[in-house]
Formats: C-alpha cells, structure tokens, sequence
C-alpha cells in the first residue's frame, strides 16, 4: 500500500442510501459495496447540496453551494469561470477525465461573448465542467414533439447496440429502456405500468454493463496520475431493468412505505404540492410502487454486481494499491415514501447519500472498516481529490466551500461544520405555476444538524421543521409548533449565518488579504493617517523623504519654471 497517486470518482444516479446491505437493507445484498466499505469508510451522514440532478453535480464538481455557482435547475448553465474540478487537479499535474453522465450545460452565450470556441481544448473543458472526455453519456435520449431532450444523449451507446444488432433510430428507448410483449410491440419504461417487464435487450448489453466496461478501458490506457469520474446512469428511470434482475425482488423484499396519513392531509401548499405531482400521485399507490421496486432493485442489484467487476479488475491490476475509490450518489429517490415520487424534496430518502471512501494508503489502516456519523456534504468531495493531488484546500478557501476529508480517513478530525445546508430552486416547475409565485419566491433551503432539520420557503410560507432524533422517519412537521418556536429561530440563525458567507470573492484568496495586511502600513506607498514621517520607518518613507523640486508656483500655466 502507498499513497493514492489516482483517484476513481464513481457516481450513481438517484441511488437511496438505504438500498445497500452496508447501510442496513433487510433484503437487497450488495457485497460487493460492501467489501469496499469493509476496506474503506462509510459515512452515514453525507448531504447533497441539491435534490436534483445538474445542481447537485455541479456543486459536485465545483465543491461550491448552490447559491454560487448559480446552476440551480436541470440545463441551466454553469457560468464561464467557475473552477471545476478538472481546472483544479490539472493545475496540480492529475489529468482529470470523464466516463458517463454530468448534465453539465455549457454558458454558450458566456463562451461567445469571451471568444471560446467549443473545439478548441479550452472550450471543450469549460463546456464539459471542466472534464477532458473519454466518453460523455448521459444517458438520456427520449424524444418528444419538440424533439429530443438532448441531442448529445446516449449517441456512442446507440451506436454500440446497433452493431449489436439492435435496430432502431433509437435503440437506447425501444431496447435498452423498455419492454416488448409476444406480439413484437414495444412496451416503453416511460409507462409504469411495464416497470415489472424485463428491458428487451441482453443484460451484458446494458447501461451499466456497457459503462462498466468503458470505464475499465479507461483504466487500462490512462497514464497517472489520473482522476477518472465513473459517472453511472442507474439506478435512475426509466425504471426497467433486464433479466436476470427483472425478476429477482418482490413484495417480500420491499421496505415498508415510510408515511403518513397526517403527511397526506398537510396544510402546506408546497409539500402538498409535491404530493399532488404527477410522480407523486403514481407511486402513493402501492401497486404502481410495488411494479417500481421490483426495477429498482433489480437495477441495485446490477450496479452492485457491476462493483464486482470493477473491483476485481482493480485488484488484478494492481490498481487498489494507489488509487483513492469514492462511491457516492447525486440524490437519492423518495420511491412513494411520504407520498412522494422522484428526488425534489429534503427528506432523508433524496437528500442523504451513500458514501464509502477507500484510501490505500497505510495511515488509512486505522479507519478500515469504521462508520462515521459525521456532518459531510458533496461539496467536500474536491477539496479531499486536491488534497490527495498534493494541493492545500486551505489555500482554496475562498473558492472551495467545502472541507477535506482525507484528515478524517487517516483518523484526524471531522471537517467542523454546525449544520449542512441543502437547496431546491422549483421556479421551472408546474408547481410555481400553480401557487402563482414568480421565480424569486420558488426557493426552499434545508439547513440541518444532527437533531434538526427546518425547511425555509422563499414564498412565505411558514417553515417545516423535524426532530431527527426522535422522529428519524420524519414523519411530524414541527414547523407550526409554537413549543418549537426557539428551535426555529436557532436554524434560522444557522441559515442567516451561511447565507452571508463571502461566496462570490473568489478571484483572490484569503491568504492573499491575510499577506497584505500582515506586510504592515505603505509596503506599496499608500499612507493613510500620518501625520509626520517620524512616525514610520525610514524604508516605508523614502520615496516621500530627502527629494528636491524646482519652484513652480509663481509660473505662468504652460511655461517652464524659473
């Protein structure tokens, strides 16, 4: 064992912390997981920083809130000059590379105005967050009458299954993500209904399979030090998997529904609101749910034994020896719990996420194995990468609002942080629409610590609160409590204080304002408030002192002194 000299960043997408067996599922096994969480350390407290997937990513891959890079929604753009991580390993010599999914959208009109073109090696970078590309899938291409939801979507793995013999425009739909009934009928995953059906396509054939390997021939050709993001489309929808795991869970391996009938009869328009979505209505009924599950965990399952391969090739190479391993998730998927369907919510089903960090390197011994309970948000991801590419986060602090974790692997403290702060902007959604609010007011943040959580709403609506310790399910909404009116007001305190940190000030470090008030008075020839030169050293008065000058003032305007 060594210290890692590369880091493998691997990514599932709307994976629930709880449907792994490391985390505590009763019935969906997932060994291979947890033989690296055997070897590693799994946090059991990791918040995302968005319920959604481009937000949470890129405050992912720029280790900055929400509230600073400004990529609040699906699609938005993140802004020319955010660093990324690419931007930061790169500058510490780790080539940092892309395999899958980032949903990343390029500021076009920002790359415009500033003459970047998007062939140039720049303009790729700033247009793929700053990745370098072994290949970009994500994995969504569905067509609808204005057209394709991404042009760019699932274009090499369409490619790869037609000369597979898959024929189709678009076998990534009619094969890889639906079903098909006796009669030759494509039976689409977009329809719930076939979510129990087997994909019509051979498993080794499928997403994860195909990116598995991908990421492996990314493996073989890199040249270290190298950051691969192994960026998984699973177990995201449309929820359909193939067989042999199509078939592998049923009622018996379900969690029961988390939810109640006081959640159901809520008085608050926006938690109601998400209730009444179209998802959420689909998955509150438990035989849409139960159709759901079976693809879920199927599609679990596959991840899992994808680890496998994955992990074995990595032993077999050597490659466990020196490079750091990351699991994680962009959000979790509330799968009918709460009466809710998809991830927009700051329940413990969407905003919490599996993380299992593996650090080879022998001052990680002591932390094999362990769990943490710790206060970690995804925003801490890059600042730990910096630090293992042989950076200092701390002199990054200005731009990463994150903190390192590799302390805490190698048994030093946790990152000091009171609350964790997670953030929805639903201004694109029906939902605003419905309640009449204009795009300033559809904001919520979630700001919790280990006892509490308060939901804040920018409409006006009162907030939700939960007592995590005593009502883990969270299940009773305290928000209207008066016998809770002081912890409120103590999370508000907490959110006020997070939402006036300096985020914006990035283009010089504190060190630097540190250094620069440190050096003392006139370093630069400014003195401010002195009133006679006695009252400086001579070296910071010398340009000022001793200096001779020719009379000018009794001359005429435009003529030479006397």
């Amino acid at each position: 064992m060594a210290a890692p000299k590369n880091i493998l960043f691997i990514m599932f997408d709307q994976l629930r912390w709880d449907y792994l067996s490391c985390y505590g599922h009763p019935h969906l096994k997932t060994p291979n997981l947890d033989r690296l969480a055997s070897k590693g350390m799994r946090f059991d407290r990791c918040t995302i920083q968005s319920p959604l997937c481009g937000p949470s990513r890129m405050s992912t891959y720029t280790g900055r809130y929400v509230h600073s890079h400004g990529a609040s929604w699906n699609n938005v753009p993140l802004k020319v000059g955010e660093l990324t991580m690419g931007d930061h390993l790169r500058d510490l010599g780790m080539g940092c590379w892309l395999v899958g999914k980032t949903h990343m959208a390029a500021d076009a009109e920002g790359m415009r105005r500033l003459g970047l073109e998007q062939d140039s090696v720049i303009g790729a970078r700033v247009g793929e967050c700053g990745f370098d590309i072994f290949e970009r899938d994500d994995g969504m291409r569905p067509e609808g009458p204005d057209g394709l939801y991404d042009e760019g979507g699932a274009l090499k793995y369409n490619e790869y299954l037609r000369g597979k013999g898959y024929e189709s425009d678009n076998p990534w739909h009619d094969y890889a993500n639906s079903g098909l009934d006796d009669d030759g009928n494509v039976l689409s995953g977009w329809f719930l209904e076939n979510s129990d059906r087997p994909a019509n396509i051979r498993e080794d054939d499928s997403e994860t399979p195909y990116l598995t390997r991908r990421g492996i021939e990314f493996i073989e050709q890199a040249e270290g030090p190298w950051c691969c993001h192994l960026s998984y489309i699973k177990p995201h929808w449309p929820y359909i998997v193939p067989e042999p795991y199509a078939s592998m869970y049923g009622p018996q391996d379900f969690l029961p529904r988390v939810a109640s009938e006081t959640e159901r009869e809520t008085d608050h328009p926006v938690f109601k609101g998400f209730q009444n979505a179209p998802i959420g209505k689909a998955l509150a009924r438990d035989d849409v749910r139960e159709k759901v599950l079976r693809a879920y965990m199927g599609l679990i399952k596959q991840c899992d034994d994808q680890m496998g391969v994955l992990f074995d090739f990595l032993e077999r190479t050597g490659r466990m020896e020196d490079t750091l391993i990351v699991v994680t998730s962009d959000h979790g998927d509330f799968m009918g719990d709460h009466w809710m369907g998809e991830k927009t919510f700051f329940h413990e089903a969407s905003v919490k996420v599996p993380l299992i960090v593996y650090d080879p390197s022998p001052e990680a011994d002591a932390t094999r194995g362990t769990t943490s309970d710790a206060l970690v948000e995804c925003i801490d991801f890059l600042p730990t990468f910096v630090e293992v590419a042989g950076g200092d986060p701390a002199k990054l602090d200005h731009i990463l609002e994150g903190q390192s974790l590799l302390p805490m692997l190698r048994g030093g403290a946790a990152p000091e942080r009171e609350v964790v702060v997670c953030e929805y902007d639903y201004s694109s959604s029906p939902l605003a629409g419905r309640l009449g609010l204009h795009p300033d007011q559809s904001r919520m943040f979630m700001v919790a610590n280990q006892d509490w959580k308060m939901i804040h709403f920018e409409s006006g609506h009162r907030p939700m609160l939960f007592d995590l310790r005593n009502d883990p399910q969270e299940l009773e909404d305290l928000g209207a409590s008066a016998a809770h009116a002081d912890v409120r007001a103590r999370m508000y305190d907490h959110l006020h204080v997070w939402a006036r940190r300096p985020a914006a000030r990035t283009t010089m470090s504190n060190e630097a304002f540190v250094k620069e008030r440190t050096l003392g008075a006139g370093r630069t020839g400014v003195l401010i408030g002195i009133v006679e030169e006695t009252e400086l050293p001579q070296e910071l008065t010398a340009k000022y002192t001793g200096r001779k000058a020719k009379d000018m003032r009794g001359t005429t305007p435009g003529t030479p002194g006397e």
